[in-house]
């Protein structure tokens, strides 16, 4: 995975940032795995946290605007972090690489369904908020300085 700043996270779109948390949530399957047949097992518990932790801001993006593919998508994400929980007690590296197998297939289509659809011009909400934004600083800045444009 690519070295990410602060920077390039904030310009990164939903949908990459979607990609990037199914990347490294795989990351962390994989290191579990390795870990437990190792007999590594702090180590493989902390990367099942981290996994459970990515299913659950995975699960916190879902816009269930989108219909029943998000309330789909949840129920999945709670079903693996479940199985997680279950293999990071008994230690059971067959378990997480079935998750592993979920996990690959669901970031294969969402790539897939990423690369077919290109990022979308900026929305006028988007638009918005950033002139909002923009105001809001601009307001903070005369606020502290007293006066328009001058620090104190």
């Amino acid at each position: 995975m690519e070295f990410l700043t602060e920077e390039l996270i904030y310009q990164k779109s939903p949908q990459e940032l979607t990609s990037l948390l199914y990347e490294v949530l795989i990351e962390n399957l994989q290191s579990s795995v390795r870990a437990v047949e190792r007999k590594k097992y702090m180590l493989a518990n902390q990367k099942l946290q981290k996994a459970n932790d990515i299913l659950y801001r995975l699960g916190a993006g879902l816009n269930y605007e989108a219909g029943i593919i998000a309330d789909q998508l949840e129920a999945l994400y709670n079903y693996m972090a479940e199985r997680l929980i279950a293999a990071n007690i008994k230690k059971d590296a067959e378990e997480i690489r079935q998750v592993l197998a979920i996990v690959d297939r669901l970031a294969d289509a969402w790539n897939e369904a990423v690369k077919s659809n290109p990022k979308p011009a900026q929305s006028g909400l988007r638009k918005m908020a950033n002139a909002y934004e923009q105001n809001v600083m601009k307001l903070e800045q005369e606020f502290i300085t007293g006066e328009e444009g001058k620090y104190r």
